[in-house]
């Protein structure tokens, strides 16, 4: 539970990193590249200890493919509320394709 905690803070932190500079495009762009990555530091200081907190019970592809689901999860919550984007049918879609993979990933 600790790495899913750890990923998913980090997943908001690198959303943000990535994205947040969206609704600020009258921002020049070098700084919203050093903003981001001061964000993606922050990131950094939980991703790094999920990863090594969890790869003692997860392979490394089982590891990604739980940051993938988490990501895809934060994303959908933030398109909506911070960029105020729907989510449109095929998106969704898409979505769901991508993590039907989960399945084969921690298939036995």
């Amino acid at each position: 539970m600790r790495t899913i905690a750890l990923l998913t803070v980090s997943n908001v932190f690198m959303t943000f990193a990535w994205y947040g500079h969206l609704r600020y495009k009258s921002v020049p762009l070098w700084q919203a590249i050093v903003v981001s990555w001061l964000i993606a530091f922050v990131e950094y200081c939980f991703q790094v200890p999920a990863n090594r907190f969890g790869h003692c019970q997860f392979s490394a592809a089982q590891l990604k493919t739980i940051q993938e689901v988490i990501t895809l999860i934060v994303f959908c919550v933030f398109s909506v509320f911070y960029l105020r984007e729907g989510l449109k049918w095929n998106y969704l879609v898409g979505f769901f394709l991508m993590t039907g993979a989960v399945f084969f990933i921690f298939k036995k």
